[in-house]
């Protein structure tokens, strides 16, 4: 499976049900059942994603190159002049193990170094493991706690390296 990873406004109805799906996979686990719309609606209000909008933000949808069907999301936050944190990865289940997480956290920090990041940070749990085992492959390094969310146990960050752009072939004008 191949996907298109975009930015979107973070309002569209496509970003706003991707959002609530995520925050209805994760607060269920955390409580360990279904989460409520009340609980989504609750979390949703606690941390809002009004700041996800250019210049200092945004918010990334990936959609299955098929069908446009949504397959997950992340998000960049500048926090600092050259400090980017990514938030709300999530990759729906129906899209899982093919490297979409993987190639979201690749854009995220893309993303971040376009708009001036040379490093990233993030947040997750303890029982999030799946993605713990992603950032540690990523190269993530646990960290000092960033913020005192009770919904983070675990913090990361990585520097960024800009990619080189390779110089424009030479052109000959014609004789």
């Amino acid at each position: 499976m191949t996907w298109t990873i975009q930015p979107e406004p973070v309002r569209s109805p496509a970003a706003v049900a991707t959002v609530r799906a995520y925050i209805g996979e994760i607060a269920g686990r955390y409580y360990g059942r279904p989460a409520t719309e009340q609980e989504i609606d609750a979390a949703l209000a606690a941390e809002p994603d009004d700041a996800l909008t250019p210049p200092e933000g945004a918010f990334l949808l990936a959609r299955a190159h098929t069908d446009g069907a949504v397959a997950g999301c992340a998000a960049v936050l500048m926090v600092a002049p050259t400090t980017a944190e990514i938030r709300r990865v999530w990759v729906a289940p129906h899209a899982r193990k093919g490297g979409l997480g993987k190639l979201l956290v690749n854009t995220a920090e893309c993303t971040a170094l376009r708009m001036g990041a040379a490093r990233v940070r993030l947040d997750t749990r303890h029982d999030l493991v799946e993605a713990r085992r992603l950032y540690a492959r990523l190269g993530y390094a646990e960290i000092a706690p960033f913020n005192d969310s009770p919904y983070a146990d675990h913090w990361f960050g990585k520097q960024l390296t800009p990619v080189p752009v390779p110089p424009p072939e030479p052109t000959h004008a014609p004789e």
